[in-house]
């Protein structure tokens, strides 16, 4: 009797507990999905994936032409965090080093400053004369645009302690943008960036270095002989004076406050950067547009604000600029105009697509704050 008494009451118990079950079930797929109308974006965050994830995804978006721009992850960043921080060398710099010995004994010395060239074979007396006038502080980098390196060592000592990067008919902001990233080059607080054609009789670098930290320059270039040909009346060497930033030109080019070519200008012939300016800088070079035209007006926006206290033109060391278009012999005869009247024209279209591409990025910006303000108004209304 108990046994038959007990047998019904067990099996109600069960029956009722999977009652309980099947219907906290329904309540918990209704709830998810009430949960899923009311959020239809899933916003993923670096802290909830695992960090290999995170590197394979990022990946995968850079491999897929059709992968969704809504997961914004930073690729170098997060497979960065799959190394503990420990071994993590984020810079590097230009020293040469040995193949042999104890790596902490390389270095005799650790230059601080960097200069680079972007030569021909046919100037080498020239480069030769510059590279003179600069000592064991400088890191020196050539770029060969004709593809003749190997002379250079047989004839100059120097050259054996050099770093020459060679690669056919490019300019220097082509070079500079491949091989001075700023993490490559951070250990240099100044980074020389001169084309060949330079007279350097009045040139010391040493004493240049001195006149810039003493004026707070972040871009600077040497004046320039103003018997020997200037573009710009803002470039040309004045007598008796340390440095000048400011200069008077046509009366229509000059604004308040002073902008290029008035103030806040150096040109692109051998311009001076700071550490911090040139990591703006080269985000700025573009790819395509490797003659730099356009770009020494559009410096003032690597320096803080007023740009024409921290960009200037140091006149006690000054330079010859000798106007030897070495480049246009690179170029290519085309449609009856001469390799130098191909690459001229090409200078001048990429000024154009500079300014056009800076203008319309700068439009796109200020209307996304605009957007985003107007956002921000909406949600605390």
């Amino acid at each position: 009797m108990g046994i038959l008494s007990r047998s019904p009451t067990k099996c109600r118990r069960s029956e009722d507990h999977g009652m309980k079950l099947l219907a906290t079930a329904l309540f918990s797929v209704t709830f998810g999905i009430l949960i899923g109308l009311s959020f239809p974006s899933l916003w993923i965050t670096k802290g909830s994936l695992p960090k290999t994830l995170l590197c394979s995804v990022a990946l995968s978006q850079i491999d897929s032409d059709t992968a969704a721009p809504t997961l914004a992850i930073d690729n170098s960043k997060a497979c960065a965090e799959r190394l503990p921080p420990g071994i993590i060398a984020s810079e590097s710099d230009l020293y040469l080093r040995r193949l042999w010995g104890n790596p902490e004994e390389d270095l005799k010395n650790k230059p601080r400053y960097l200069v680079t060239f972007t030569v021909g074979y046919n100037q080498r007396h020239n480069i030769d004369a510059c590279i003179k006038k600069f000592s064991d502080s400088f890191t020196i980098v050539l770029f060969h645009y004709d593809g003749r390196v190997s002379e250079w060592d047989d004839e100059f000592e120097w050259s054996k302690n050099v770093i020459h990067i060679s690669v056919l008919k490019q300019t220097k902001w082509w070079y500079a943008k491949r091989f001075l990233h700023p993490d490559i080059i951070a250990r240099y607080d100044y980074i020389f960036i001169w084309d060949e054609d330079l007279g350097v009789d009045h040139f010391n670098a040493e004493e240049y270095v001195h006149m810039v930290k003493k004026h707070g320059l972040e871009i600077s270039q040497p004046g320039l002989d103003p018997e020997k040909g200037c573009t710009w009346q803002i470039t040309k060497r004045r007598k008796h004076v340390e440095v000048h930033k400011e200069t008077d030109e046509k009366l229509e080019w000059c604004s308040n406050p002073p902008r290029p070519p008035c103030a806040a200008f150096v040109e692109i012939m051998a311009p001076v950067f700071s550490r911090d300016a040139w990591r703006c800088v080269w985000h700025m070079i573009q790819n395509d547009l490797i003659h730099g035209w356009g770009l020494d007006f559009a410096l003032r926006r690597c320096v803080e604000e007023p740009a024409y206290e921290k960009i200037g033109i140091v006149d006690s060391q000054w330079i010859v600029h000798q106007f030897i278009p070495s480049l246009g012999s690179q170029g290519k005869e085309k449609n009856g105009k001469s390799p130098l009247e191909g690459v001229r024209d090409r200078c001048h279209m990429e000024w154009k697509m500079f300014e056009s591409r800076l203008d319309n990025a700068e439009k796109d910006y200020y209307k996304s704050l605009q957007v985003q303000s107007q956002s921000k108004s909406t949600t605390f209304q």
